[in-house]
């Protein structure tokens, strides 16, 4: 077996050994800053597989809907229910990747080696994942050192060392060129493909129609829509998606 497929079949077995966490549950998901309501009320369903793409205008509450569900900040008020499963055993088993990657000072090989021997796991799948996101060439070179694609694409790699569930992407590709886009999408379908649950943030629509299953439309705090992607694109039901899609201005 190469050791690509050695990874695939390893990342898709893991999940199997305990209890899954979706189908998720969110009802009422409310945030408030200061005097200010950011969510507000929430409501969201999303299944055991595929890809779901979240959209919205500027403060429309994306990055920080994936922040509460990573456990990274607690709700005002609402539920986030994993199946019922333990909040900090949840998180554990889920990977978020921002837009601006944070890595170590270390080589890239060796911001794989500290997150595989934290987390207690076979630190000789360092050179299959660097191999994976195609960064084998690069293994010993300072990660700060690396072009914003290359970094990002390590900053996956990272994230799926921990064979995440649930993988959660906060626009990884903007500020990129497009070969780099491409190319991390291709990363985040192959990972979709083999069972991981993606939520994918992005203002690209033409990235969105690339790779949702269905589109979550955030407006005003809260789920304007939630539709399969097949029926989401050609005719969004909500004002403030029709008028997102068609590139104009949303309030």
């Amino acid at each position: 077996m190469s050791d690509v497929a050695a990874f695939t079949a390893r990342a898709a077995a893991a999940p199997a050994q305990m209890a899954p966490l979706l189908p998720l549950r969110v009802r009422g998901l409310t945030l408030l800053r200061g005097a200010t309501t950011v969510l507000d009320g929430l409501d969201l369903d999303l299944g055991r597989t595929g890809c779901t793409v979240v959209m919205g205008a500027n403060g429309a509450g994306k990055t920080l809907l994936l922040k509460l569900l990573h456990g990274l900040i607690q709700p005002t008020a609402g539920q986030i229910d994993w199946q019922g499963q333990d909040t900090a055993a949840v998180t554990r088993r889920q990977a978020l990747v921002f837009q601006t990657p944070v890595l170590l000072r270390r080589s890239a090989a060796g911001n794989l080696d500290f997150v595989l021997k934290a987390r207690g796991k076979d630190r000789g799948r360092t050179a299959t994942l660097l191999d994976h996101v195609g960064l084998a060439h690069k293994a010993q070179q300072p990660a700060r050192l690396l072009s914003g694609g290359e970094a990002q694409r390590l900053a996956l790699a990272r994230a799926l060392a921990i064979d995440p569930e649930v993988l959660f992407l906060d626009e990884p590709t903007a500020s990129l060129d497009p070969a780099s886009v491409l190319t991390i999408e291709r990363i985040v379908q192959a990972a979709r493909d083999r069972g991981v649950r993606i939520v994918f943030v992005t203002h690209d629509t033409g990235q969105a129609r690339r790779l949702a299953d269905d589109v979550v439309f955030l407006h005003g705090g809260r789920v304007a829509e939630h539709a399969a992607a097949a029926d989401f694109f050609p005719a969004p039901r909500h004002p403030a998606a029709r008028n997102y899609i068609d590139g104009k201005i949303v309030i």
